[in-house]
């Protein structure tokens, strides 16, 4: 098996979601590389950088060019990178003297990854709203419910349903706080040229790095951030911890469904090829694998903090690989959970 589970044939039944894949697609991927390459030109027009008239001809020319990704595949093999030959594509149809000039590969892409990380914490944001949301209706149904306590799972003393949903329900808050702080930090235009200093602006960086920022709607900084990745291995362990708080909320679900147990009851439960009487909680299990991904890729991301000194390739890279996959991990146990909760029809000892 080559394709990743998210877009295999038959293994995506399970791990797609349709959303964050939309916001990760190569469509719109390349969308944003465009806007950051539009709003550079006219950024350099207005800071004298660039003529003007010129400069508002090729932003115009690479919004609406046409882009020609197995080229770019090809130029990805050979550069590392996708902007040598996306900005030659973009120099055949632009004034060449007004495209990309001062800026360097790391810039488009970081400053693309953030234009993805902006969107997908809005969908991220929602659906833990919304899951919030679905806990406290069941703690209003079922709430009063008694249920056995039950510690190292064994037997304990008796509580009731609402003491084990605030569990769920209540890190919920703490996410969504964490992912208000981490935005900041994220959510910054990246631009730093060569070498990360800015130099091929002159005295005007303080004024392109601004008005590319605020034509993007991110925030502008005083460097540029290539070899400083706290923020995105940030972002990286906070996803974890939700797929984490997302995979006790299964791994306690698919405890309580247990034949013997019984202390939750579900609509819609797998089915067995060879056991027709049962029903697998296979979206509480789910749940339990998703959370155990996100936990094992928190360390690639840190591995891929180690810039080595003004830019890295290897670390640079190794991003590329995993954080998409956590950011649809996550996103996938979101839905479910949210799933799960709506499929509740009984909660407590039966």
């Amino acid at each position: 098996m080559t394709s990743a589970v998210f877009d295999h044939p038959w293994l995506s039944g399970l791990f797609n979601d349709p959303e964050m894949a939309a916001l990760l697609s190569p469509d719109r991927q390349m969308a944003q590389m465009l806007a950051f390459e539009a709003a550079w030109s006219r950024a350099c027009g207005a800071a004298g950088l660039f003529d003007t008239e010129m400069a508002a001809e090729a932003a115009s020319a690479i919004e609406s060019a046409k882009i020609d990704f197995a080229d770019i595949a090809a130029g990805m093999a050979q550069d590392g990178v996708p902007v040598p030959r996306l900005v030659r594509q973009l120099k055949a149809v632009a004034p060449a003297e007004a495209v990309h000039k001062g800026a360097t590969s790391q810039d488009v892409v970081d400053t693309a990854l953030v234009l993805s990380l902006r969107a997908a914490s809005n969908l991220i944001d929602t659906r833990l709203a919304g899951l919030d949301e679905a806990l406290t209706e069941l703690e209003a149904r079922f709430g009063d419910a008694p249920l056995m306590g039950r510690t190292r799972m064994q037997a304990a003393t008796e509580i009731t349903v609402r003491d084990r949903l605030l569990a769920w329900r209540l890190p919920l808050s703490g996410h969504r706080e964490r992912l208000a702080a981490l935005r900041p930090q994220v959510e910054q235009v990246q631009i730093g040229g060569a070498s990360g200093d800015r130099k091929a602006l002159g005295d005007k960086a303080d004024a392109v790095v601004t008005a590319v920022a605020q034509e993007l709607g991110l925030a502008s900084t005083d460097k540029a951030w290539h070899a400083m990745r706290e923020g995105i291995a940030g972002y990286a362990s906070f996803l974890s911890l939700v797929t984490g708080t997302l995979g006790k909320i299964g791994g306690d679900v698919a405890l309580m469904a247990q034949q013997g147990v019984e202390d939750i009851a579900l609509s819609g439960g797998g089915g067995s090829s060879a056991m027709p009487h049962k029903q697998n909680p296979v979206a509480a299990e789910l749940l339990v694998t998703l959370g155990r991904y996100n936990a094992t890729q928190v360390s690639a991301m840190h591995h891929a903090m180690l810039h080595e000194q003004e830019r890295s390739g290897v670390a640079w890279t190794l991003e590329w690989m995993v954080l998409p996959q956590m950011l649809m991990t996550t996103a996938r146990a979101l839905a479910v959970a949210q799933d799960i909760a709506g499929k509740v029809t009984r909660l407590g000892a039966s």
